[in-house]
């Protein structure tokens, strides 16, 4: 693909690249932080938050050199005349952080050994299929109809992953006390609504003419689905985490009950 881009619209891209490495840097740390106040037996799921993070920092610092390395300016604009732009980078991350995403939420419920695996097994094999079908489609040009063969085909583990997070982990709340039946309800949401942004960012140089501002919106759609799906996931995941600490009368290292108490 050659592209040539206004000083705006490489920026926009250039920029939300660089925000989405702070908010990964931001969220590693914290979650490195926060860990201690997590009973142990729930810290799994902070750990699994932790590397999710991390892995999004290391392939976000190589998509950010890879966008730098395809451009040139001159004349006022920035011209893909350099090295080939490596789209590969986030769908390795993906193939990474996504079934790690999903683990997370079924580790922290702390359902049955024999639920919990058979959920991460599912969720697991469901996302590598998603994201292997996906790219095949992704580094195609916008015109060729495999495009759109290889999305359909990646958006069937997409739906099945949406039923089991539904369906299956909602029979699983009736067991979850009030306060974490309410923040994995919210997960399981937020989870619909910003996955939502993968599929439309993957149409969009099928529905746009315009091939920069389609290839500008695409990076950006993903940089934000990412940021959302990742960090903000990671934080509700802890929140859970917290709740069911606070359930088990943990008391973090440092403190006292009767501080705990004051502090409440």
């Amino acid at each position: 693909m050659d592209l040539t881009l206004s000083e705006g619209q490489f920026n926009l891209v250039y920029n939300s690249f660089s925000f989405v490495i702070a908010s990964m840097g931001a969220a590693l740390l914290f979650f490195l932080l926060a860990r201690t106040r997590v009973a142990p037996q729930h810290r799994m799921a902070v750990t699994l938050s932790t590397l999710v993070v991390a892995i999004a920092l290391y392939h976000y610092v190589r998509i950010f050199g890879s966008w730098e390395d395809a451009f040139s300016y001159a004349g006022g604009e920035y011209t893909q005349d350099g090295k080939p732009f490596n789209e590969g980078y986030r769908y390795v991350d993906w193939l990474l952080t996504v079934p790690l995403l999903l683990a997370e939420l079924v580790v922290v419920l702390k359902l049955t050994q024999s639920k919990t695996r058979s959920l991460i097994v599912r969720l697991t094999i469901a996302a590598v299929a998603m994201i292997v079908l996906g790219y095949p489609g992704e580094i195609l040009d916008a015109d060729d109809s495999m495009r759109t063969v290889w999305g359909v085909l990646s958006t069937i583990p997409f739906l099945y992953i949406l039923y089991v997070l539904f369906a299956e982990l909602g029979k699983s709340l009736e067991r979850q006390s009030d306060g974490v039946k309410k923040l994995v309800d919210a997960l399981r949401y937020i989870i619909l609504a910003t996955w939502g942004i993968y599929p439309i960012a993957y149409m969009l140089p099928s529905l746009i003419d315009d091939e920069a501002n389609a290839e500008v919106a695409r990076q950006v759609m993903y940089s934000i689905g990412d940021v959302l799906a990742k960090p903000l996931f990671g934080i509700l995941v802890l929140g859970i985490a917290l709740a069911k600490s606070r359930e088990d009368g943990y008391i973090e290292p440092g403190t006292t009950p009767s501080a705990t108490s004051a502090d409440a």
